[in-house]
């Protein structure tokens, strides 16, 4: 059993003298997780460093086996913001979640194609990754929710208002709201910024956070909780520094409301 494609790098681990476990995910394939030998060496780890795009080779006797890999470096995506520090936190983030909650072996190409389109350009544009980055990674892990089969409903109001209005996210059903129709319950509603529905716009650091809060809350509930795992800490880490940009405390993650909240 063998195959060879373009991978992206999602993690690598030591084992063994000299080798690592490596995590990569492929458009055809999927995640896949393979003995790279040497992996851990300096040669190596410039290989299987995270976010890197490789064309890998995956060989195994048995298709139920470990296998090993080996690859090739394409482009060295981490290597080029070593001192960019947000850009860097986006990378890790965006790569801990795809390694964290999809399946192995599953094929999802509209990720991978999303993933490896983010960290290309992320490395090759920081200051487009600090200045604009943020709307196209929520879009990208509200489609990760969605091929998970945890999408959310946010075309419409729940409750019937209207569609041009749409400011609120219920955290019990994923279901849009209307501000005209949110009421007493705005509250304990997720804001829903405007980037989200209208591509166009690239929002503020305070619409960046409330869109992670967004997709975070659907996450851990969801794609992670499902799975029993916590979010990975990359991505907590990814979070304050949006919130330190937007000049805000991160707040209590929304609770459940009692009675249930509309939608």
């Amino acid at each position: 059993m063998e195959w060879e494609a373009p991978a992206l790098v999602l993690s690598a681990a030591p084992y063994g003298e000299g080798s690592a476990i490596v995590h990569v995910l492929t458009g055809e394939h999927g995640l896949y997780h393979g003995l790279a030998r040497g992996g851990s060496s300096s040669r190596g780890r410039a290989v299987w460093q995270t976010g890197n795009l490789v064309r890998a080779r995956w060989v195994a006797r048995l298709s139920e086996q470990l296998g090993n890999i080996s690859a090739e470096v394409v482009h060295a995506s981490a290597a080029r913001i070593l001192d960019e520090p947000l850009p860097l936190a986006m990378l890790a983030s965006l790569c801990a979640l795809a390694d964290g909650c999809l399946p192995e072996r599953e094929p999802h190409p509209a990720i991978f194609q999303g993933l490896a389109s983010l960290l290309a350009r992320i490395s090759l544009d920081p200051q487009w990754a600090v200045a604009g980055a943020m709307p196209e990674i929520v879009r990208w892990e509200l489609m990760l929710l969605s091929d998970l089969g945890f999408g959310l409903d946010l075309g419409r109001c729940a409750l019937g208002g209207p569609a041009d209005d749409l400011r609120w996210v219920s955290p019990r059903t994923g279901r849009a709201v209307s501000d005209a129709r949110a009421g007493e319950w705005r509250q304990r509603l997720l804001p829903l910024p405007g980037f989200v529905l209208h591509p166009d716009e690239v929002g503020t650091p305070t619409d960046w956070y409330d869109g992670l809060r967004l997709t975070g809350h659907f996450l851990q509930r969801d794609a992670f909780g499902q799975r029993h795992r916590p979010v990975p800490e990359a991505r907590g880490r990814l979070l304050d520094l949006i919130a330190r940009e937007a000049d805000i405390a991160p707040p209590e993650p929304p609770a459940e409301a009692t009675p249930t909240p509309p939608g």
